[in-house]
């Protein structure tokens, strides 16, 4: 969650693809907004349901043309073949 978070601040749209599950994965995702200012992550949740799926809960904080904004999102995870993909997530 965290490194797709730091992409997100980046900007690094072939690392957030490549840890999206083939399943979900949209085709190409759109730049980042320019003014878009990323303040932070605070993870408030992490499940592990078994060995290949979870649940990660979280808010991210941004601003942008002056206006706060927040994201809270209940994230699930799958693991394939070692590596844990994004599937999904509900904004709360």
């Amino acid at each position: 969650m965290r490194s797709r978070y730091s992409a997100y601040v980046l900007g690094l749209t072939d690392y957030l693809l490549a840890t999206w599950h083939p399943r979900t994965r949209p085709a190409l995702l759109d730049p980042k907004e320019p003014a878009l200012r990323w303040l932070g992550l605070d993870i408030k949740r992490h499940v592990v349901a078994d060995e290949n799926h979870a649940t990660v809960e979280f808010v991210a904080r941004s601003k942008l043309g002056g206006r706060a904004q927040r994201l809270h999102e209940t994230s699930r995870f799958e693991r394939l073949q070692g590596r844990w993909l994004y599937v999904d997530g509900e904004v709360r």
